[in-house]
Order: C-alpha cells, then structure tokens, then sequence
C-alpha cells in the first residue's frame, strides 16, 4: 500500500556498548600487571605456606610471566582472526577459575602448574588491548585512551605492595589470588555486552611452526633472564641451555617468516622505521620503571627492615598521582609533537633517579623517597604515552597486528631485561662495597673499638648480653654496601633514561604530520575492523 509506513528499526538485541568494552579491555590490562606484581611481593608468605625452599620457589614468578610471553604470538594471531569477544571471555573465565583454584593448592608442582595456566589466560589481555583501544575510541579521543592504557600499566605495578601488605595483615595470602576472581568475571560481562561477534572467517592461514617457535623461543629467552641473576648467569648451565635453545628456535622463526608465504609476522613493518627505534624505548622506559620498582623495595627491605605494606607505603605514591596526570599527558599529545611529551617524561625520570643516587643514606625511610617518586611518577606516564602515541601516528592498516605483537614482546622483555640488569648490578655492587668497607674494618682499630664500645653500651642497656655488638657492627656494614649498591642502581637507570632520550630527539624521525593535523592522518590511517 502506497500510504503504508514501514516499522522503525531497533537496534539489535546483542548490540555492543563500545565503552563498557574498552573498561573490559583496560581492566584486563590492569589485572595481568597486578598479578605478576603481587606474586612477586607475596613470594615469601607462599614459599612458606606450601613449604617450598628459597630455589624451588624462585620459579613461581617465572612460570607466570613465561607463560604470558609463549602464549603472546597465539592471542595476537587468535585476536585478529577471531575478535577480541571470542579470545578475552575464554581467557577471563580461565583465569578466574585458576585464581579461585590455586590457594588449595597442596605442594609446590600443583602450584607451579597452575600459575602457569593463569600465565597462559592472562597472557591474553595486554597483546590485544591497545588494537581494540584504537578501533572502540573515537578518533579525537586516541590520545586519552593511549593515556589510559599507560595509566593502567603504571597503577597496577604500584599498588601492589600496598594490596599484597594489607591482604597479608588482615586476611590471608590466599587473596592475592582470589581479589582476580571478580576482577576477571566483571571483566567476562564487560566483554560479552561491550563487543560485537565477528563472524567465523571464510579462509584462515595459519601458521602453528611460526606462532609455535616464536611464542616457545621467547619464552626460554625470559626464563633466562629472570633466572639468570640468581643461577650466576654464564656459571650455570641451565642458563646456558635456555639461552642457546631459545635463540635457535628464533633463528629458525626468522627463517620460516621469510619463506612462507602467508607469515604471522611482517618483518617489513618490524623491521620499518620508525618502529624498531620505537620498540627500544618502550623497552628502556619499562627497564627504568621495573628497575625503581625493584631497587625502593630492595633498599627499604634490607636496609630498614620494611615490610610489603611499609613498602607500599612509598609505591603507592607512584600510583596515586596517575589519576591526574593521565589526562594531563592526553592533552598534552593532542597539542604538541608527540615526542616532546616523551623526551620531557624521560628528563623528569632520568632527574628523579639522580635525585636518589644523590642524596641516598641508611637513615632514608619512606618519606624521604616522596619528592622523587611523586616526580618520577609524572615522567614514567609522559614517557609511556608519548612513546606508545608515536608508534600510533605511524600506524597503518595492515600494521596493527604487528605492532601490537611487538609491543607486548618488548614490554615483557624490557621490564625482565632491566629487573635482571639491576638485581646483578645491586649484587655485584653490595658484593664490592662490603668487600672494600671490611677492609678498612680491622680488629683492634681505634674507630672500630669505639664503634664496638658504643654498642656494647647499647646492648646491654637493651637488656642484650654484649656479644650482640659485633652483629650490630655487621648490620652496619651490610646496611651501608645496600645503600651503595641501590646508589649504583638509581645511577644506571638514570644512564638507560638518558640514552632513551638521545633515540628519541636524535635518531626517532618526527610523526609524518604536525599536531594540527593529527586527526585527518589517523582518520586515514587507523586500523581496520
């Protein structure tokens, strides 16, 4: 009938809320972070409740995160053949099932296989999170989800001597584990009504020799590394084997990329600029943030005598200030060259580091580390979001796979490759201080005498017998090469800071458009669905 009027359409019943789907993706990022984090602070109160020695429990950390780095190649390839919907529920589902699961575990090989589980699910957030980022956000809106993704990097690897301090105090280890199971089912329902199903693809190339020897390469490599320091490196030939065997399945990688014809990885965009030099500073800025959050726990620790949540106390100020600086940085990248916001984070990070190896004594506490850390807290976020937002004006198409891969692989390396640089400098540093204050430390010297005289006064004052003295004289000792050695450390991190600065203004090309007009390159350049 020419006077009929056709029914309104309604929106379908399964139709995506974008933003719910971005607080799905981003709290997932948040979530993988914590963990590892929180594992690493609650590494002792674990040990001791499945009675695992010092050694055999080194290897809980490393399953974890070896585990993420393995499973990284396949959640890429998975995400851009299937969505992120049908790859993210699976994995959150997983991952709260194994959290709920391994407080009751019994022995150390129960634990150790289902940390590695959780490794494998968790593993799926962050390679896929900044892709979806790009796609869900309007594009005068990428610079404050790029701040966004940074900021949940930084606050979940700071809040966690906090959380981990507070669950041992008041409720139990087993909380480090369980705060995920909510965390990971909100995070199932965020997906499941924030992201469409893409349907199943008509034709799908895989390549299971390139995502098998990759994923497996990297993994043996990050085991080395995070193993390393504590096996003596070349003195162990487990290091040695794990090394080697790693570095021949990469080998093999390359080659099998180069000759298939349908690769998971484009070594032309890998290898392209300015990607490889965006990649290197991602991996120094996470070198120089793990580092500082190694170095402030190892000082406060050994030195003072701090527990997790003491420690938390001081971290929790990297954090906190995130809130505001986060959308400070966004404004920022929407107004100014991208690497100007970066090069300013790297400056306020290499002053902050400075700052510390400057004025450093046994007698610092927690206070005294506010003014750096408050001003390292602004520069590791400039930093981050800078770095990550260049790589994002260069971005086109048909690189989305490939950079989110690589920027998941230099994150997880950069972070290992600076804790295991620093842990050795730390060692070796404690090692040689000590080495050299002994042996100015001589029995029936005049200083040392009176050193002892006081306290043998002090002890016995306390109620000790007077024996106690030279342990005091000890301690003493130990807490003076600690504090050098963490000096060295903040010095180090300071240098990688710097170099990471002189790549970016020097060898880093500008982005191929000015400020202005950074919107009509991303609308031409931004991924596609």
């Amino acid at each position: 009938m020419s006077g009929a009027v056709a029914p309104p359409t309604s929106a379908p019943a399964d139709a995506p809320i974008p933003w719910l789907g971005l607080g799905a993706v981003l709290l997932g990022t948040f979530i993988s972070t914590l963990t590892g984090r929180l594992s690493t602070f609650g590494l002792a109160d674990i040990r001791g409740a499945i009675h695992a020695g010092f050694d055999e429990g080194a290897w809980i950390t490393t399953y974890f995160t070896v585990a993420q780095m393995l499973i990284t190649p396949i959640a890429v390839w998975l995400g851009s053949i299937y969505g992120p919907r049908q790859v993210l529920i699976p994995a959150a589902l997983a991952f709260a099932l194994t959290s709920a699961l391994t407080p009751f575990s019994q022995n150390l090989p129960s634990f150790l296989a289902l940390q590695f589980l959780s490794g494998l699910s968790s593993g799926c957030f962050i390679p896929l999170t900044l892709g979806f980022i790009l796609r869900a956000m309007p594009l005068r809106l990428w610079a404050y989800g790029v701040a966004c993704y940074a900021l949940n990097l930084e606050l979940s690897l700071n809040i966690s001597a906090s959380l981990e301090g507070w669950y041992v105090d008041h409720l139990s280890w087993h909380w480090i584990f369980w705060q995920n199971v909510p965390l990971a089912l909100g995070m199932a329902v965020c997906m499941h009504f924030g992201v469409k199903r893409l349907p199943p693809p008509d034709c799908i190339h895989r390549d299971i020799y390139g995502l098998a020897t990759c994923g497996i390469g990297l993994a043996l490599i990050y085991a080395a590394l995070d193993q390393g320091n504590r096996l003596d490196w070349t003195g162990s030939g487990l290091i040695w084997g794990l090394t080697l065997s790693g570095l021949v399945l990469l080998v093999a990688f390359i080659i099998h990329e180069a000759r298939t014809p349908f690769p998971w990885l484009d070594f032309k965009v890998v290898l392209g600029k300015p990607l490889p030099l965006l990649l290197l500073n991602i991996a120094i800025l996470r070198l120089a943030i793990l580092s500082t959050a190694y170095l402030i726990p190892y000082y406060l620790g050994a030195v003072r005598g701090f527990r997790a949540l003491q420690i938390g106390d001081t971290l929790i100020w990297i954090a906190a200030p995130q809130l505001i600086v986060c959308p400070l940085a966004a404004y920022m990248l929407r107004r100014a060259d991208a690497r100007i916001t970066a090069s300013l984070g790297l400056c306020l990070v290499a002053f902050a580091c400075m700052s510390v190896a400057y004025g450093l004594t046994p007698v610092w506490g927690s206070d005294q580390f506010l003014p750096s850390q408050l001003m390292q807290a602004v520069g590791q976020s400039f930093a981050l979001s800078g770095i990550v937002f260049v790589g994002v004006l260069n971005l086109r198409p048909q690189d989305a796979l490939s950079f989110g891969a690589m920027l998941q692989i230099a994150r997880l390396f950069g972070g290992e490759a600076g804790a295991a640089m620093v842990a050795t400098v730390a060692r070796v540093r404690e090692q040689r201080a000590s080495n050299l204050i002994g042996q100015h430390v001589q029995s029936g010297g005049l200083a040392v005498g009176e050193r002892l005289r006081a306290f043998v006064h002090l002890v016995t004052h306390n109620g000790y017998q007077p024996h106690a003295a030279p342990l005091l004289l000890a301690n003493e000792i130990r807490a003076v090469a600690t504090t050098q050695s963490t000096i060295d450390g903040f010095v180090v991190v300071a240098g990688c800071a710097v170099f990471g600065l002189i790549v970016l203004i020097i060898v880093l090309p500008p982005p191929p458009r000015t400020p202005a007009s950074h919107i009509p390159l991303l609308r031409r350049n931004r991924p596609a669905e």
